[in-house]
């Protein structure tokens, strides 16, 4: 049997507040705000971007209103001033015509291409799969609490869906949904760790030794070399844990995962690895055993 193969299912804890994770907001009412009872720090309001947002669609047909305006300016003004209607490059007016009419047709076509373009919209996916609770056996209970205090955070701040964690050459945690094995219906895809260490992804992470965020994971090939995550997984963060470890998590968002989100997860799996590395010698004879 390979090392790390052996997974048992875990009793999963009763989730508690994380109040010493998170920290505090004052939160404030509209009408602590009207009444001016509250004193702190007031936000902001941006009128001109609100506006904006609120009219979205005649914001971007505002350059075809414009455009057309300008050209019946010209027409009109062509007509009632007494020129003769063809144009003349030796006239001033004419060629202020010209340039006007040039600035009009811009802002017309402008306009459709507004309307044309619009962004996509951005909507939460669920998980395509099964939930999955496996652990590496014979773990300590103090790494165990912080393998699972490590994913109750990212579950509860972020998008995140879906966690494995590789160290040492196996996998101590395969956590939240996973991939429905095919040949098994029911069970989720085993996390082949060595398979995992050979992949493209896994050797770039590692070599570089920074956090590798695949905000579309649609568009990234390497995405096949992540088969333990649900088919529909929206984006994946890829966490070096030291130089012998990595976490892989998946969000159920595309580009779910804010640059905050990005730098807060860097310090927290420097507290995990610095928490494995403390164990190292016991992660060894349980991998072993």
């Amino acid at each position: 049997m390979e090392a790390g193969s052996i997974l048992r299912p875990i009793s999963w804890p009763p989730k508690r507040p994380l109040r010493r994770l998170l920290p505090s907001f004052v939160r404030a009412s509209s009408d602590d705000l009207q009444s001016g009872g509250y004193r702190g720090l007031k936000p902001k309001r941006d009128w001109i971007s609100e506006w904006v947002s609120n009219n979205d669609d005649t914001v971007r047909s505002l350059p075809i209103y414009v455009g057309g305006i300008s050209l019946l300016a010209v027409l009109f003004n062509r007509s009632v001033s007494g020129i003769a209607p063809v144009a003349d490059a030796s006239s001033s007016q004419s060629r202020a015509d010209l340039l006007t009419l040039g600035l009009a047709v811009t802002n017309v076509l402008t306009g459709l291409v507004w309307l044309s373009i619009r962004p996509k919209s951005i909507s939460v996916v669920i998980p395509q799969g099964v939930e999955c609770q496996r652990i590496c056996p014979d773990l300590p209970d103090t790494l165990i609490s912080e393998l699972l205090w490590f994913w109750e955070t990212l579950s509860v701040v972020t998008c995140c869906r879906s966690l494995v964690i590789v160290y040492q050459s196996s996998c101590l945690l395969q956590i939240g949904v996973a991939a429905e094995c095919s040949t098994n219906g029911g069970d989720a895809v085993i996390v082949d760790a060595k398979k995992l260490m050979q992949g493209s992804l896994y050797q770039g992470v590692m070599k570089s030794g920074a956090q590798s965020y695949l905000a579309n994971l649609s568009l990234y090939p390497g995405r096949s070399e992540l088969p333990f995550l649900p088919s529909n997984t929206q984006a994946v963060i890829l966490q070096p844990l030291g130089d012998k470890g990595i976490a892989i998590i998946g969000g159920d968002t595309v580009r779910g995962f804010t640059n905050a989100d990005q730098a807060w997860i860097t310090l927290i799996a420097e507290k995990l690895d610095a928490t494995l590395s403390k164990f190292a010698n016991n992660l060894k004879l349980a991998v072993q055993g």
